[in-house]
C-alpha cells in the first residue's frame, strides 16, 4: 500500500492542537508522514505567566513550543512560512505590513504549491472558512490553501514548482458545540468557573455547522500525547486555560472524538467515515 501522507496548513504555533491534534497523533503513530505548515510564530499570542516570554521574544519563544508539541505528536517537519501574526480582528496588530492577513497571496500560494507538489499529501488539514472563531489569520490561510490545492493541480500553473499534484482530500478540522457542552458540564460537576462558555456562541460567530461533517476519528489512543502538546504551549495553555481545568483523565475523554469536514471534492450525499483515509467505496 502507498503510504499515508497528511499535510496541515494553520496560522500559528498551538493551531495544530485544538482541532487534529489527535488525527496528527494518530496517523503519526501508524506511520504515516505528517507534515505542518505555519504561517506565523504566534507573535501576538497571549503569555500566561510573565516569566516565560516578553512581548519582544514570544516568536521565538512560540516557535521552540511549535518545536516541542511537533516531537510529542510526532510530526515529521514544520515549515514556518516567516509572516507576523496579525491579532485579533481590530487590533493594531492588523496595521503590521508583515501581518499575515495583509499578505500577497501572489507570495504565498507558490510556496504552498511547492510544498504539496514535493509531499503530495493524500490528505490535507486547514481552517473552515470563519477560521473557528473569525481570526483574521485563521481566514488567510484557509484562503490560501484552497489557491495552493487548485493550483498544485494545474499543469499550466508554474510548471518550475514540481510535478502537478491533485491533492485527493482537503479536510476542516471542527471543534463542535457537543465538545464544549461535554466539557462544560465535566467543568461544573466540579464546580469550576464557567465564565469561558458566557459568549461563546457569539465568539464562534459563523462558524461552521455542527452537523455537516462526514469523519468522526476515535482518537481516544493518543489523547494523552495530545494533552502532553498541549502543554508544550505553555505561553498559551497555562495552568488555569480552560483545557487544563479539568482532571487529565477527563479532558482525555471530553477530546477522544475529533470531527471533520470533506471540503474537497464535495461529499457525496450521506457519507460518514470513521478514518480520514477510508475507501469511500467500501463505507458505502
Amino acid at each position: 500500500m502507498e503510504p499515508q501522507r497528511l499535510l496541515a496548513l494553520y496560522a500559528h504555533p498551538d493551531d495544530e492542537i485544538l482541532g487534529p491534534g489527535g488525527a496528527i497523533a494518530y496517523y503519526a503513530r501508524q506511520g504515516a508522514r505528517v507534515d505542518l505548515v505555519v504561517a506565523t510564530r504566534g507573535e501576538a499570542g497571549e503569555i500566561a505567566d510573565p516569566a516565560l516570554a516578553t512581548p519582544e521574544n514570544l516568536g521565538q519563544v512560540r516557535e521552540q513550543e511549535m518545536r516541542c508539541s511537533a516531537e510529542t505528536l510526532g510530526i515529521s517537519q514544520v515549515v514556518f512560512l516567516g509572516y507576523r501574526d496579525s491579532g485579533m480582528e481590530g487590533t493594531e496588530d492588523n496595521q503590521n505590513p508583515r501581518a499575515y492577513m495583509n499578505s500577497d497571496p501572489a507570495e504565498v500560494v507558490p510556496r504552498l504549491v511547492e510544498i504539496v507538489r514535493r509531499l503530495q499529501p493524500q490528505v490535507i488539514l486547514t481552517f473552515e472558512p470563519y477560521g473557528g472563531y473569525g481570526h483574521p489569520d485563521h481566514k488567510t490561510i484557509h484562503k490560501h490553501a484552497h489557491l495552493a490545492v487548485d493550483a498544485a493541480a494545474d499543469a499550466t500553473y508554474r510548471p518550475d514548482l514540481g510535478p502537478i499534484w491533485d491533492t485527493p482530500r482537503l479536510f476542516y478540522p471542527l471543534l463542535r458545540r457537543p465538545t464544549w457542552a461535554a466539557m462544560k458540564e465535566r467543568m461544573a460537576g466540579h464546580n469550576l468557573d464557567l465564565s469561558f462558555f458566557d459568549g461563546l456562541e457569539e465568539r464562534r460567530g459563523q462558524g461552521w455547522p455542527d452537523d455537516q461533517f462526514q469523519v468522526t476519528l476515535d482518537v481516544g489512543a493518543v489523547t494523552q500525547q495530545k494533552l502532553a502538546a498541549f502543554r508544550c504551549h505553555a505561553t498559551q495553555f497555562g495552568a488555569d486555560n480552560v483545557f487544563r481545568r479539568l482532571p487529565e483523565a477527563e479532558m482525555a475523554e471530553v477530546l477522544r472524538y475529533e470531527y471533520f469536514a470533506l471540503a474537497r471534492p464535495a461529499p457525496p450525499p450521506g457519507l460518514h467515515l470513521t478514518d480520514l483515509f477510508a475507501d469511500w467505496a467500501a463505507a458505502a
